[in-house]
């Protein structure tokens, strides 16, 4: 339901809606279809799409977008290094939304920016942001005219300690294995988050929250 509103607040009518019997009946929903032409299916074939595993009684079929605009390599952004976890994908691309990043910028091996968990996870950040999938990240870091940043632990500033000042471009890496090696080597600027706790690290979306929203703290303030 969230995700049709949002498609439809950015980019217009959906072309199809699909809707389950039952949801028809009463419901926001319901409220969703009326007046509209809609496709109806039975509540059973709609769980056998098998889309996701708890269906909502809605579907939606929407246009792929493309890219809002070209890379920009004097804004904000966050660079996705190989992070494979479609919760994880959508996460980081709807906090970066939230803290008013306009791009973001995926590597070969993520997980599809349009993948339906993906999507759900990301609750209608892909109709604000341009996402630009399979790209070169070691040749848009060499490229931009800002200043590149990495989470790691060696050799690295607290994120409360660095200057966090222009366009900065975020890259944050893969579950387990984190930022490769290539990419830290040309960041600008190694971070790391201060951890008193008796945890090593963060999920990848919980440290990318906690950057972004540091940085968005300094500017208001």
């Amino acid at each position: 339901m969230h995700l049709v509103e949002a498609f439809e607040a950015a980019c217009g009518p959906v072309e199809t809606l699909v809707v389950g019997e039952s949801a028809l009946a009463a419901g926001e929903i319901a409220r969703l279809a009326e007046g509209r032409e809609v496709t109806v299916l039975a509540d059973a074939l709609l769980r056998d799409l098998g889309l996701v595993d708890t269906p909502s009684g809605l579907l939606a079929v929407v246009a792929m977008p493309g890219a809002m605009a070209a890379v920009d390599l004097g804004k904000d952004a966050i660079l996705l290094d190989g992070v494979q976890d479609p919760g994880n994908v959508g996460t980081l691309l709807r906090t970066a939304a939230a803290a008013g990043i306009k791009q973001a910028v995926l590597s070969p091996g993520c997980a599809s920016a349009w993948s339906p968990k993906v999507l759900r996870a990301g609750q209608g950040a892909h109709f604000v942001l341009s996402i630009h999938e399979e790209a070169d990240l070691a040749a848009f870091m060499a490229d931009y005219r800002g200043t590149t940043l990495v989470t790691c632990l060696d050799g690295a500033t607290s994120l409360y300690a660095a200057r966090l000042e222009g366009p900065l471009a975020w890259v944050f890496g893969a579950e387990g294995q984190g930022v490769s090696t290539e990419l830290i080597d040309v960041a600008r600027l190694r971070i790391r988050i201060p951890m008193p706790g008796a945890v090593e690290s963060l999920n990848v979306a919980a440290a990318a929250a906690v950057c972004l929203f540091e940085v968005l703290r300094r500017r208001l303030s």
